[in-house]
């Protein structure tokens, strides 16, 4: 029984020694790599995000909701209906209706294959069964009020279908009228590396894709509808160079609706650039809705189509800049305004040496100035691009034919100088910059790129923010590399780390200048996949993120989670959240209550929690350490912007003193790690976070350091019993010398003391290095010992004979 508890001891003893090795060598790398400082510094980094929460921690509170599918992925199609309190989702060969109160509960599916015969000839023209020749569903939109208008790729054959829902909640339809499918072909692209972008207004869809079977033919089209279908120009790389198109969006200009421009963002090989190599910028282009084409040139053909520049830039101290262009994702704010909303983008770079992604935020004012602004046109003997200086005709290039700016009642009216002028001059000299001048939000050195955003404008007690919800991704990931086989879905070999939501506010400071906040991280995928879609409900207060592997559901805040003191709560500086006078709750500018606290610009507890502060009590623990072993005093602050510091106190009546880390004793991120316990150690402990100029006491540890005992007591001493007493604690040194020196052959030393202790014998020193072959031959000699207990354990299987068994790990 006692040699049972010592193997059992022992086994603890290498289990904790590799995992606390692992823990070691994990949590310094981990900082290395994300940018933070060394445990030791202790430096709060603004690169760090104020809490991060794991898809394990999220799930304790319930603060996730997942959504899979066996046989599927790529889950990058998402519309939301907050009339019927669903999320209809485009995923490979299925469409599915989820729950907006929770998707993953109640939903409803229809399984949309792409037939044999296509799969098959897609197959025969050498493409992958598995892979590319499957539907994805890669368009989805509200087409009336009983049906969606969804479109996949169809095994390289696009196709469409309008998908019934029924008129009410009550209806639960959900299916595809066979009768109603039709050709996809300029809505959907044929390959699913493709991206696709579109927005359906009216009857009409407004389409930017590769419309044919190599993606060559990039075109932004128009289809449905009574209208005309009308395109661009084709293989014309002045109006379209290699487009991969990224988001589509109408807004009206005025309150003729005969205004109302379609704007498309892109990002595409840009021909003003010619001579610097293959280099890529991002593109806003826009095209009037009531377009007709030319008479007798442009027929069919785009007469006001127009695009420019998105510079995102970081502008540098010698003058020069640093460019963001890899444009990936777009989301347009409204405000009361309609005609004015605010466009958010995400951008990364496309540097192998520079990594860094960034948000820039654009007004319609400025996007129009640029339209307005001087043509780029293609002059003198180095034809270079310059500011057009000649006669601009009249009406101007992507004015739109109505009474609101002239007499044309159609572009069919338009002279044929205008429509020549529009053809060879589609591009804007003046790029569209953002405000401010710089990104809203950027990071650099990180191991992903911002993929995804979603905003949701939140109303606190010291005015309005933009909350930003980013997703993230590893760097130009491209969903459909998952294959379509079940264990490949499952089995995704992504970089750990990547997939994850990133909350952050942007606070003014001063009249001309504003400061991020990174509020939360949170890992709302447990494989961490890369997000492509995001869409946000304001009515719900919840965020739906999709992947490759699935689709989760977050809460847009967790105000609980700050905290239980007035301090925690404000320090947050959630614009969602409060101080109500018991708990840190949902902040509702609505409701009058008098202890209701929040200050986001600021975030000073001094001023708002000063009767609060000395109410809170401080969490005392009482901890044992052996003298001469390790001692750990772990501190975890909620925040991990916060500056931690410690005090000791050694005696009642002596005063504090703040610990100064060197060689015996190391700061780390959870906590203090003394790596040699003296006498002197002992005492209370305080653990200090200073967060934004306030310092709050987190936690009380008092220390009480015992003598070390020596190892080699007989079991028939008079000292025996006190020896037993003592002997629990000498595996708690053990176990802290594995913590300081976590490696295999303190790991034997450590176990044959533990053994050798038990059974009376001689303790090896391990003070005293063996020689290499000494160490090679003792190595032969536990693996000949081993040998010889398992074949005791045999010749006690069968002859009956009892053998002795040494620990499994001495033996070892």
């Amino acid at each position: 029984m006692m040699t049972m508890t010592m193997k059992v001891v022992c086994s603890v003893l290498l289990l904790l020694g590799l995992s606390a090795a692992s823990a070691m060598s994990s949590g310094v790398s981990g900082a290395v790599s994300s940018g933070v400082s060394s445990p030791a510094s202790m430096t709060s980094s603004p690169s760090s995000p104020r809490m991060k929460l794991t898809y394990k921690e999220l799930q304790q509170f319930n603060g996730v909701k997942r959504f899979e599918l066996e046989r599927s992925c790529c889950f990058g199609a998402l519309l939301l209906d907050e009339e019927r309190g669903r999320l209809f989702v485009g995923a490979r060969n299925f469409l599915l209706s989820l729950s907006l109160e929770n998707i993953a509960k109640h939903e409803q599916k229809i399984y949309w294959p792409a037939p044999v015969d296509w799969r098959e000839e897609c197959n025969w023209a050498g493409k992958d069964i598995n892979m590319d020749c499957v539907n994805y569903v890669k368009v989805l939109h509200h087409f009336n009020r009983t049906h969606l208008y969804a479109c996949g790729t169809g095994a390289f054959h696009p196709t469409c279908a309008y998908v019934q829902v029924g008129h009410k909640l009550e209806d639960h339809v959900f299916r595809i009228d066979p009768s109603l499918v039709e050709d996809g072909k300029g809505k959907s692209p044929y390959d699913p590396r493709h991206n696709a972008a579109s927005v359906l207004i009216g009857d009409e869809l407004y389409s930017g894709v590769a419309t044919d079977l190599m993606g060559r033919d990039f075109t932004i089209f128009r289809s449905l509808g009574h209208r005309p279908s009308i395109r661009t120009e084709k293989h014309d790389s002045r109006w379209l160079n290699e487009p991969k198109f990224i988001g589509a969006f109408a807004v009206p200009e005025s309150e003729n609706p005969d205004d109302d421009k379609v704007f498309f963002f892109f990002r595409e090989t840009a021909v003003e650039a010619h001579g610097f190599g293959k280099v890529t910028y991002a593109r806003i282009g826009q095209l009037c809705r009531n377009d007709m084409g030319g008479q007798r040139s442009l027929v069919n053909k785009w007469t006001t189509f127009l695009k420019t520049r998105l510079v995102c830039s970081v502008p540098g101290s010698d003058g020069s800049e640093t460019h963001f262009d890899e444009l990936r994702d777009v989301f347009l704010l409204q405000t009361r305004d309609r005609k004015n909303p605010l466009v958010y983008t995400v951008f990364s770079t496309s540097s192998s040496v520079f990594r860094g992604s960034a948000v820039c935020l654009y007004t319609m004012n400025d996007i129009r100035r640029a339209f307005l602004g001087p043509f780029a046109h293609k002059e003198g003997p180095n034809y270079q691009w310059v500011p057009f200086q000649g006669k601009v005709p009249y009406p101007r290039p992507g004015m739109c034919p109505s009474k609101t700016f002239g007499s044309f009642e159609s572009t069919k009216g338009f002279p044929d100088n205008v429509i020549q002028f529009a053809r060879h001059h589609p591009l804007m000299f003046n790029p569209v910059t953002p405000l401010g001048g710089r990104p809203v939000f950027l990071r650099t050195g990180v191991p992903y790129s911002f993929t995804q955003i979603a905003v949701d404008r939140v109303n606190a007690a010291d005015g309005h923010y933009d909350v930003m919800f980013i997703g993230t991704g590893q760097q130009a990931y491209d969903c459909s590399a998952v294959h379509a086989s079940p264990v490949a879905v499952t089995g995704l070999s992504l970089p750990t780390d990547i997939g994850a939501v990133l909350k952050v506010i942007s606070v003014p400071k001063g009249s001309w200048s504003s400061t991020e906040l990174l509020l939360e991280e949170l890992q709302v995928f447990k494989d961490s996949s890369s997000i492509n879609n995001m869409q946000i409900s304001s009515k719900r207060q919840q965020l739906y993120v999709g992947s490759e592997t699935g689709v989760a559901q977050v809460s847009l805040h967790r105000c609980s989670m700050y905290g239980k003191a007035c301090a925690e709560c404000c320090l947050a500086r959630d614009p969602y959240c409060a101080w109500d006078g018991h708990a840190c709750t949902r902040y509702l500018p609505n409701t009058k209550r008098r202890f209701r606290r929040q200050d986001v610009r600021n975030g000073d507890p001094n001023t708002l929690c000063s009767g609060d502060y000395h109410k809170q009590r401080v969490l005392e623990r009482r901890l044992y350490g052996v003298e001469g072993s390790s001692s750990f005093l772990e501190c975890l602050p909620k925040s991990l912007q916060a500056q931690v510091t410690w005090t000791h106190q050694r005696h009642p009546n002596n005063p504090r003193e703040e610990v100064r880390p060197d060689d015996r004793v190391l700061q780390t991120d959870r906590g203090l790690l003394l790596r040699r316990v003296l006498r002197r150690d002992g005492g209370v402990y305080q653990c200090h976070a200073m967060e934004h100029g306030f310092t709050q006491t987190l936690l009380g540890i008092t220390l009480e350091v015992l003598p070390s005992t020596s190892p080699a007591s007989s079991p028939h001493s008079p000292s025996h019993a006190q020896g037993q007493s003592t002997n629990q604690k000498l595996w708690y040194r053990d176990f802290m010398q594995l913590v300081d020196h976590p490696n295999l052959n303190t790991i034997d030393q450590i176990c044959e003391q533990v053994w050798s202790r038990k059974h009376g014998k001689a303790v090896p020193d391990p003070s005293i290095e063996t020689p290499a072959s000494d160490a090679l031959h003792s190595g032969h000699k536990k693996w000949k010992h081993l040998k010889e207990v398992r074949k005791g354990r045999n010749r006690r299987t069968h002859d009956g004979r009892p053998a002795s068994r040494a620990p499994r790990s001495a033996g070892e």
